[in-house]
């Protein structure tokens, strides 16, 4: 390794604990160079790892906020809003874009719905005088319905009147 980074030829870089910015640019460095023997490889696996599941995560949230606002338009109709409307197509359009650029997660769409569902209820019982009880058990929405740009329970975007 090189003093600019301050460590030796053959040893694990102790900025992952100290420095984490610092240990990315040195790993990219040695990648770019080609210098395997001076990776933190160990560590190196654990981010790329944590790197998937974050997408995993990201898809859970995007999925829980847009089955929360297809909650409260179908079960709050007297209350809908240009608000959740747009909310409605921005969480769609950006589960889409993860599906697009990460097309392996597709199979574990129908597990990311199921538990993005139940953030989806807390999300309406935090936001509406509906409880629990008010509300379907599991998802009542298929996976073509959640991400069909023209879906709204009760109505299609055609004939939505925001």
């Amino acid at each position: 390794m090189t003093a600019e980074f301050g460590t030796l030829p053959g040893k694990t870089s102790g900025l992952y604990e100290t420095d984490f910015y610092a240990w990315t640019q040195e790993q990219a460095k040695f990648l770019r160079e080609g210098t395997w023997k001076h990776l933190d490889v160990e560590n190196l696996a654990e981010e790329i790892e944590s790197l998937g599941r974050q997408e995993r995560q990201e898809l859970r949230n995007r999925l829980g906020v847009l089955l929360g606002h297809l909650l409260k338009w179908e079960f709050q109709s007297t209350h809908r809003s240009k608000s959740w409307f747009a909310t409605i197509r921005e969480q769609r359009r950006r589960v889409l874009k993860i599906l697009d650029e990460n097309p392996s997660l597709k199979p574990y769409l129908p597990e990311a719905i199921q538990d993005a569902y139940e953030d989806g209820i807390d999300l309406v019982i935090r936001e509406t005088p509906l409880t629990d009880r008010d509300l379907p058990q599991s998802c009542p929405y298929p996976s073509d319905q959640i991400l069909d740009r023209t879906f709204l329970p009760g109505q299609t975007l055609e004939t939505n009147p925001m």
